[in-house]
């Protein structure tokens, strides 16, 4: 089994990578392959719906010039996600969110199932915000959300911080003990408990 970690902090060894690395080290405890991904500084542009991933198997036209691709490549690839962004204005870095975007549009058929959990780095508020943001993603892509003890934050203006948040950090560990248990629970139940039944997706708006 496997779980990627995205770093969507364009610090590579950063606060948020601080945190993903304690999350990491608890599930290689358990046995479970672990990569942090860095999406690192360049630009990512934000999703233009041009509907162009329907027709590339849900990777998007445009990702050639960036690693938005690449990071949805891994995903379908891993059994169990963990988004990490450090709290920019009580909200998710750009950079992530237009990653996330861009892969979910075309290519959440390809996620459905898989557990997913996000995780958040911050000096003092917004954090409660900015994990909110990121589970949205999951909560409309049949993707089991995966909790802790507290909500899954840090705090910390350096990684020096982060170590000292003792509560933080062990709210990481404690997020990683039920992926790692859930994961198991997905493996053992195949062949034996069916996958839910998706229907057909009905879309309709509010227009009379």
């Amino acid at each position: 089994m496997k779980v990627l970690l995205i770093n969507g902090s364009p610090r590579e060894a950063g606060c948020t990578f601080t945190a993903l690395s304690e999350v990491a080290a608890q599930l290689n405890k358990h046995g479970i392959e672990t990569k942090i991904f860095q999406i690192g500084k360049k630009p990512i542009g934000g999703c233009v719906a041009c509907g162009g991933c329907y027709k590339n198997n849900g990777f998007c036209v445009f990702g050639d010039d960036d690693c938005v691709n690449e990071c949805a490549k891994l995903m379908r690839e891993a059994d169990g996600i963990v988004v990490g962004s450090p709290v920019y204005y009580s909200g998710p870095n750009g950079q992530v969110t237009s990653l996330l975007d861009r892969i979910f549009f075309g290519g959440s058929a390809y996620l459905f199932n898989k557990p997913a959990t996000a995780i958040v780095s911050c000096r003092r508020g917004g954090a409660s915000a900015t994990y909110d943001r990121l589970l949205k993603h999951f909560m409309k892509t049949n993707m089991p959300i995966v909790t802790s003890q507290y909500w899954n934050s840090v705090h910390g203006m350096t990684p020096d911080d982060v170590r000292k948040d003792a509560e933080g950090l062990q709210t990481m560990r404690t997020l990683a003990n039920n992926m790692a248990w859930l994961l198991k629970c997905i493996e053992h139940s195949k062949g034996v408990v069916p996958l839910p039944e998706i229907e057909p997706w009905t879309q309709t708006n509010f227009i009379r």
